[in-house]
């Protein structure tokens, strides 16, 4: 049975199989929590891409050698640094609790893929591998880190995929390769050329050179890819308003005032000609679909602008609630599309009866229990079909891919930022949906109730902005774009294919972690031979 306490090995001499180099305990506690650090300053608001290696490289340099304890340990500290300050931002929402709720769950899972890790390392240090261990280890090690990385992503509740390394390098060289092998693929690779510089520090001298050679031609050969093309489809002129309204959980609001907010910033469109109008997520604060006033309000405006409106409210289907995206034109049913990842513990509590009798008081705030919807996430606008993702739903890479796959040539993505105001989550999620538009080859435009909003081309470049907590309402005219990149192809096979190898990975690593002994155990009973005869 594996210990999780420290091993004798973790606090032993600080070599490993084959005479490989571990960090001893001591220091890798402290190299841990620089490393957790490291990777959060990749993200926004530092989001500074080169530090997502570091840090990486310093987690993988503290587990390389250690036991399933030491690496519980030390991957925990990785683990509770970064979440702590990545996800420092859902406290605003909610308070302390929720934020070390989330931070701890991630932490935890963070710890057990560590532990895994370890164990890639230990038993494939007892394999010979020749000249290709340093790469046959590092693709171990970054496929059981990726695995671990999806799996946080799927569970518990549907996952929370936010903050994946592949994210971070959408501001650096490599972010074009976010279209050929989206965002698990670039995590994977950011691991794996940091897991080769790892094993630099590790193999002996005569090694060093070839390995530090692989880990450079990795690199540059990344940098050089470029964007995986997609054919433009002519354009479509999209009007987008940040109305500003007092859109938070808990803003005190009267009836009708964030309609009437969205409704006054939208005037500054009036007179330009539109395709479309584009509200953001929880634009109109009435069920359009069963309230005639508001429904007669937005024919009229609609008739004004000359264009279809996209909107967004809470509505009520027979005794479901969904958080849904209408297109709305006067005499016509409204195309819709329904959130498909409510948030959990914000927009639905599952297992409600079990939470309210751990936290009650928690629990009760948190009135909304909004259904998944299982529509399509795009909309036709004349003969251009418009992608859509509602807030959090632009983090779930199904979402996206569904959009393609439905014939998306442009994205819309909505969402209220108003929660998280002065905080960096708007900028993280900001960032993902640039990775969108990278990894798709699509346009897209990213409009907030309160900011900060964003139009982005189909390689990332930022057309236009407005910042947060003003109002605003400007036009895009966007390319389309059709044709699927590579990473929206093979994207719904990456996730589960790097999972199924990561855990054949660690099954092998635990079969060699059984069957083979430890190289400085084998010279220990050469020795002790050798002294008998």
């Amino acid at each position: 049975m594996l210990s999780t306490a420290p091993s004798p090995a973790d606090t032993a001499r600080p070599i490993t199989a084959r005479g490989q180099r571990r960090v001893p305990l001591a220091a890798a506690v402290p190299i841990s929590a620089v490393g957790g650090l490291a990777l959060d300053g990749a993200f926004p608001a530092l989001a500074w891409w080169p530090l997502a290696f570091l840090g990486v490289a310093a987690g993988l340099l503290t587990l390389a050698g250690r036991g399933v304890g030491g690496a519980l340990l030390v991957g925990g500290v990785f683990g509770a640094v970064f979440h702590l300050t990545q996800l420092v931002w859902v406290g605003g929402f909610l308070g302390p609790v929720p934020w070390l709720a989330l931070a701890t769950l991630e932490t935890a899972l963070f710890a057990v893929g560590a532990a895994a890790i370890a164990v890639v390392y230990r038993g494939l240090d007892r394999v010979s591998m020749g000249r290709g261990r340093p790469i046959i280890v590092a693709a171990g090690v970054a496929t059981v880190w990726t695995g671990r990385e999806v799996l946080m992503g799927a569970w518990p509740y549907g996952g929370f995929p936010w903050a994946r390394i592949g994210t971070s390098q959408v501001n650096g060289p490599f972010a074009e390769l976010l279209s050929w092998v989206g965002v698990t693929g670039l995590t994977f690779l950011v691991v794996l050329t940091s897991a080769l510089a790892v094993e630099v520090v590790r193999l002996r001298s005569r090694f060093r050179a070839r390995t530090i050679s692989i880990t450079a031609m990795a690199l540059v050969s990344f940098a050089v890819v470029p964007q995986f093309p997609t054919t433009p489809a002519g354009s479509i002129r999209i009007g987008w308003v940040q109305g500003n309204g007092p859109t938070a959980y808990f803003d005190t609001a009267s009836d009708g005032e964030i309609l009437r907010a969205q409704l006054s910033a939208t005037e500054r469109l009036r007179g330009e000609d539109l395709d479309l109008v584009a509200w953001p997520e929880g634009s109109v604060d009435s069920d359009p679909l069963a309230d005639g006033v508001t429904a007669s309000t937005l024919d009229t405006l609609s008739d004004a602008m000359g264009a279809p409106l996209l909107i967004n409210a809470a509505t009520q289907r027979g005794e479901n609630t969904f958080n849904t995206s209408l297109l709305w034109q006067p005499g016509i049913p409204p195309q819709h599309h329904d959130k498909v990842n409510p948030v959990p513990f914000g927009e639905r509590v599952p297992d409600r009866w079990f939470y309210e009798r751990i936290a009650p008081q928690f629990i009760d705030l948190i009135r909304r229990e909004y259904t998944p919807g299982m529509l399509p996430p795009v909309v036709t606008v004349d003969a251009s079909t418009v992608g859509l993702a509602i807030c959090f739903d632009v983090i779930y890479d199904a979402v996206i891919y569904d959009g393609i796959r439905d014939g998306a040539e442009v994205f819309v993505f909505q969402t209220n930022n108003a929660d998280f105001r002065g905080t960096d989550e708007n900028l993280q999620q900001a960032a993902i949906a640039r990775m969108r538009a990278i990894e798709t080859g699509r346009a897209v435009v990213n409009v907030s109730t309160v900011g900060t909003s964003q139009v982005f081309a189909p390689d990332g470049a930022v057309l236009d902005s407005a910042a947060p907590d003003t109002v605003a309402a400007a036009v895009a005219d966007v390319e389309l774009r059709t044709g699927a990149t590579l990473a929206a192809l093979i994207g719904p096979w990456i996730s589960p294919v790097v999972v199924g190898l990561g855990a054949l990975t660690l099954v092998v690593a635990l079969l060699y972690s059984a069957r083979t002994p430890d190289a400085t155990l084998l010279r220990t009973r050469e020795k002790s031979s050798h002294v008998h005869a």
